[in-house]
């Protein structure tokens, strides 16, 4: 964790909002809410994300402290993430995002797309 960045910012929500404000890093925290997931795991949650923009949002929220990675030496690697405890505490805003998203679609008259 980087103590002078944290120390530039102005507000908890903007520190917040760096935090899990990428792309997919809310995403992310969303997929390993219910455990430890290996790197082709959150790949084909996330299919959207290229690999090169995956692995930087994983090595930016692992460098905030949010994700674990555990990276086991066989062949071929095998990598696994999960939430640290600072992690752990982003997950009732990212289930608010979720229900948030949720209420979107049905105000459109939209199934929930992952929920087909």
């Amino acid at each position: 964790m980087n103590i002078e960045k944290i120390k530039a910012y102005k507000c908890p929500v903007e520190a917040a909002m760096d935090v899990i404000g990428g792309k997919y890093k809310a995403l992310i925290v969303y997929e390993l809410i219910n455990g430890t997931r290996r790197h082709n795991e959150i790949q084909k949650a996330v299919p959207q994300a290229t690999p090169r923009m995956l692995s930087k949002q994983l090595n930016e929220l692992e460098q905030d402290g949010v994700i674990n990675r555990v990276l086991y030496p066989v062949v071929p690697p095998k990598t696994e993430y999960s939430l640290t405890e600072l992690g752990k505490t982003l997950v009732p805003i990212v289930e608010s995002l979720c229900k948030g998203g949720e209420y979107y679609f049905e105000l459109a008259g939209l199934p929930i797309p992952c929920n087909e």
